[in-house]
């Protein structure tokens, strides 16, 4: 769909920024790649695994009332029968007569009248067919409305009829929740994580990696007592996930709320929200948080025969438990990440694009030049100091170019630190120069203090 937003120029700019300096880039490009498929490219794995790990300390790790699993892409077809999304997960597709773009129906009408019709499949068609007209040729040719199922299908060797790729992976957590309870000592409230690849069939992919067909997501069950007052457990969550969004450097001011009203609710939802981050394409969701009641595992247990219930030894009693859902895509938070930090500055000897993330997240960590490269001296005690940090650090090695050339494209990926060294290093004092990515300034500090200055620092 043709973005009509200002800013789409700064998308542009990010997009070849990033397959530019290694982060993301199309994939299979030498084969003529793949519609919206992107390959992570050596400093954008980093990125991502940094905010993989920073999620899980942040949700799992310093949270007793947390534990996690890693489910199967490929699960039991009855289990999508029984979540009602082999009927269900559909999306409604139409198509231009005139040019054969293809459109997501109710997506295309809110861009060109501001209407939301979403599930209304007749009246999308009839509002589209009265003279609406093709963001991309300008043409009045539309096909009629139809479902498309979201559920990428494929098959199995031993098993009749289709087998799906998984199209969220909450799935695997409503499966296993008998396994856990009957292994696993824990007390509701208490939630399950998970951090994994789903796939939909999406209609239009579009916005870099913002929608796309494979994506990772990272998603929490949290089961609770129906009979307490939830609210404030919902707030609670909704909370800490936008603290999250500040920890990998989304501004305050550019997160908002919206909380979909109660006729647009899924029917066993009694409050869903989500918290939209503004990108250079406009607001999109960051983050879902949905109270989903006992729907998923009476669905199960109905369709399987298995009682996945909770007993609460301290009042005897056995009930289903309530689910609050809080989910974020992981490739969105990536999104989020870069567009947060890119930067472009004035500066003495001209302009700088510097990466702002935060510490935490950064690809790099440290890098460590020698001052010449012909000067084998230098190099053999660069060389020594970066093996003294890697252990500890992601770091990188260059001695490619002028300092100042090195120091730009450290700025470009965000790299925190740089240690120069230098003649100084070697006839006088046994020093380095760390030069602070941000402000620019640089110190002197002995290389024996070296491990204890990370320390503080990172």
């Amino acid at each position: 769909m043709t973005n009509k937003n200002p800013k789409s120029k700064d998308m542009e700019k990010i997009v070849a920024f990033c397959k530019r300096k290694g982060f993301i880039f199309p994939t299979c490009e030498i084969y003529g790649g793949l519609a919206n498929s992107y390959s992570y490219g050596p400093y954008g794995v980093e990125l991502k695994n940094n905010i993989k790990k920073l999620w899980w300390r942040e949700f799992v790790q310093k949270r007793s009332d947390m534990i996690g699993m890693d489910g199967p892409i490929l699960l039991n077809s009855k289990l999508w029968k029984a979540s009602g999304h082999t009927k269900g997960f559909n999306d409604a597709m139409v198509d231009c007569k005139a040019c054969k773009k293809r459109y997501r129906a109710d997506h295309v009408i809110k861009e060109l009248t501001g209407e939301d019709m979403e599930g209304d499949l007749e009246g999308m068609t009839k509002k589209l067919q009265n003279g609406l007209k093709c963001p991309e040729c300008g043409e009045s040719k539309w096909t009629n409305v139809k479902k498309m199922s979201q559920m990428f299908k494929t098959e199995m060797n031993g098993i009749e009829g289709p087998v799906y790729l998984r199209p969220e992976t909450a799935g695997a957590i409503f499966a296993d929740f008998k396994n856990i309870m009957d292994s696993i000592r824990v007390k509701i409230p208490f939630g399950i994580a998970q951090i994994g690849k789903a796939f939909r069939n999406e209609i239009v992919a579009r916005n870099f990696i913002f929608r796309i067909r494979e994506f990772e997501q990272m998603e929490i069950e949290y089961f609770i007592d129906p009979k307490i007052a939830w609210e404030e457990i919902f707030e609670d969550w909704l909370k800490k996930q936008e603290d999250f969004a500040l920890k990998i450097g989304a501004k305050k001011e550019n997160l908002r709320r919206y909380e979909h009203p109660k006729e647009k609710l899924s029917h066993y939802s009694k409050k869903t929200v989500d918290i939209e981050y503004n990108f250079p394409f406009g607001f999109g969701e960051l983050f879902g948080l949905a109270h989903r009641g006992d729907f998923d595992l009476t669905s199960h247990s109905k369709a399987s025969n298995e009682k996945l219930e909770y007993f609460d030894t301290v009042n005897n009693r056995k009930f289903t438990p309530h689910v609050i859902e809080p989910t974020v895509g992981l490739d969105r938070l990536i999104l989020t990440a870069i567009c947060s930090a890119y930067k472009e500055e004035k500066i003495e000897t001209g302009q700088r694009v510097v990466m702002n993330f935060p510490k935490e997240i950064s690809p790099i960590k440290i890098a460590i030049f020698p001052l010449l490269k012909n000067k084998p001296k230098l190099v053999k005690k660069a060389r020594e100091i970066y093996d003294l940090l890697k252990n500890n650090y992601m770091c990188e090695f260059d001695d490619n170019g002028n300092i100042g050339k090195r120091y730009r494209r450290q700025d470009e990926i965000g790299t925190p630190y740089c240690v120069t060294i230098d003649f100084d290093t070697l006839e006088k004092d046994n020093t380095v120069t760390i030069r602070d990515r941000n402000s620019m300034e640089q110190e002197r500090v002995e290389i024996k203090k070296l491990g204890n200055y990370f320390t503080d620092k990172l």
